[in-house]
């Protein structure tokens, strides 16, 4: 019983500090982007991307 709660608590609190992080680093509306945000928005979705792909091949090896 413990652990489940433990494990929903944990659950919660990551999503919740995700959320915030987005929340924190997202452009402010009607705000222009510099290029070095661009290309490191552009780089961290190829991250997610990668990372992603290599889940799915780890998920077919088990």
């Amino acid at each position: 019983m413990n652990g489940i709660i433990n494990m929903l608590i944990r659950m919660a609190s990551n999503r919740m500090l995700n959320w915030g992080i987005r929340r924190m680093n997202a452009p402010k509306p009607g705000e222009k982007q510099t290029p070095q945000q661009r290309s490191r928005e552009r780089a961290a979705r190829e991250a997610v991307k990668r990372a992603r792909q290599a889940a799915r091949i780890t998920r077919r090896l088990r």
